[in-house]
């Protein structure tokens, strides 16, 4: 069957020069890169640092005609898809850097010695690649989370080949994007079938259950990455599944904040729902607001900002199909009323939605906790710290969880720990959509925001879901892995006889 790719701004439909891939063909892929995944292990790291700098090279150069291709099948703004194709080459150039640091290889010696149990022999432990990694491109983020996104970066950075799953609503992007990872292979002699790409709904699920496959990521809705994740671990040998699932992440303005700056944060929680027509994963989805006439004037500044919108063009017509689909969930089953709402639109457009809940309804209708992708935020309006409490703690954990205080606040400190416990990522008086790509970065949260709440897809460590530890027991030195070797020639951070050593 031949890939379609549409304008969901026109619904102008055009046939493509590709065809969905077969299972037979997902297969050959996953033998090929678990193939490249060997060779390509044993290269020494900096070779692994420049095939990453050649790949945010390949985008840069061909920045123009991936960003019209986007265009055509997103809507979304030129500026903003020049912003995201940025951020994507620094994303390749940070996990560069993370290779030349080398600490991500955990490398340890413990010299044979005495010890109060007896003789110890020489033991040193050092992190391996996993194989071949299934990657699942995503919906909103045509670029930064797609074919050359941050799971297709750390794995490479990590020493593992990728078999890349495009996603359906940008396949055209998906191609051109894959061609430039594929022109940077060329340049620099990388191992056939390092980085492949396939097609299709069937070829996502062979993907996943082909035994060359070592790990699966994915970023994406609750219902596909739960389908993927059963079957990932009911393969004959299971293997990791690291998906980003989304979210409701809540937004908390304390009275005092309320107090102090209602017109400002109305605003600004306004334009942090409608970011990108609300389709970030951390979008914040619900604001619990005080009563009473502080909490009234930041919900009115906020509808007011929601309201000026208007039509908006959503990623695809099916996503959009699925946002009218939600709000009527949390309006008819879970009873909110509309603040803000135009019209339902059709096909990829639509409006911005503002709903409100008191605290009550929303601690007993869980039809009010599920997360809805797109413009679309409730406000939950609560009368004191008890009301809060309770209705936060029927909240479902989050990838993000926001706190607006004021100094000095009584509410600050027990709000950040709550935070902390619900949420991977902790944001006090900010907006948390927009994720950094950095070594502190954290972007995951407890189940369902994803199905890992230790790993995260974005940041330093997110090379390390693509590792596993191994321990060579008085191996002579001429065999030991290059990092585990007395002359530290890698010039890495180790530790040694338990002391941290931080190389060159």
């Amino acid at each position: 069957m031949s890939v379609t790719s549409t304008n969901p701004a026109t619904g102008e439909q055009r046939a493509l020069d590709l065809e969905e891939t077969s299972p037979e063909r997902v297969a050959a892929a996953s033998t090929r890169a678990r193939r490249a995944s060997h060779e390509y292990a044993r290269r020494p790291l900096d070779w692994r640092e420049g095939l990453l700098g050649a790949m945010a090279e390949e985008l840069e150069a061909d920045a123009a005609t991936l960003v019209a291709t986007a265009q055509a099948e997103t809507a979304l703004p030129e500026a903003r898809l020049r912003g995201e194709l940025a951020r994507t080459a620094f994303q390749f150039r940070f996990f560069a850097e993370v290779v030349r640091d080398g600490a991500f290889l955990g490398a340890s010696i413990d010299e044979a010695t005495d010890s109060p149990m007896g003789p110890l022999p020489d033991l040193r432990r050092v992190k391996v690649p996993l194989g071949p990694v299934a990657v699942f491109g995503s919906s909103n983020f045509p670029f930064a989370f797609s074919v050359p996104g941050g799971d297709t970066a750390s794995a490479l950075a990590a020493g593992c080949a990728v078999v890349i799953k495009a996603h359906p609503a940008h396949p055209a992007t998906s191609a051109a994007c894959f061609a430039a990872l594929d022109r940077a292979c060329d340049r620099r002699g990388a191992p056939e079938g390092l980085v492949s790409l396939v097609f299709g709904l069937d070829a996502g699920t062979a993907l996943v259950q082909a035994p060359a496959i070592a790990a699966v990521g994915f970023t994406g809705s609750v219902a596909a990455g739960r389908a993927l994740w059963a079957l990932a671990h009911a393969r004959e040998v299971p293997v990791p599944f690291y998906g980003e699932l989304g979210s409701a992440n809540p937004l908390v303005v304390t009275a005092a904040a309320a107090r102090e700056r209602a017109g400002e944060i109305g605003e600004g929680v306004a334009g942090s729902i409608a970011l990108g027509a609300g389709q970030f994963c951390t979008k914040p989805g619900l604001v619990f607001v005080p009563a009473g006439p502080d909490g009234d004037a930041l919900v009115a500044a906020l509808g007011a900002r929601l309201g000026r919108d208007g039509r908006v063009t959503l990623l695809s017509e099916g996503i959009a199909e699925n946002f009218r689909r939600g709000a009527r969930s949390l309006e008819v089953d879970g009873g909110a009323s509309v603040l803000v709402g135009g019209e339902w639109g059709e096909a990829a457009h639509t409006s911005a939605r503002l709903l409100q809940v008191d605290a009550g309804r929303f601690a007993r209708e869980s039809a009010l906790h599920a997360e809805c992708f797109g413009p679309l935020a409730v406000v939950v309006r609560y009368g004191g710290v008890d009301e809060l409490r309770t209705a936060l703690d029927a909240a479902e954990p989050a990838l993000t969880f926001s706190a607006h205080v004021a100094e000095a606040d009584p509410d600050a400190a027990w709000l950040v720990e709550w935070g902390a416990s619900r949420a991977g990522r902790v944001v006090v008086n900010g907006y948390p959509t927009g994720v950094g790509v950095s070594w502190s970065m954290h972007h995951g949260g407890p189940w369902p925001a994803t199905t890992a709440a230790w790993a995260t897809s974005v940041g330093a460590a997110a090379v390390e879901r693509w590792l596993r530890p191994v321990t060579y027991q008085s191996v002579p030195p001429d065999l030991l892995p290059a990092a585990l070797r007395d002359e530290n020639a890698l010039g890495i951070p180790r530790r040694l006889n338990g002391r941290l050593d931080p190389g060159a």
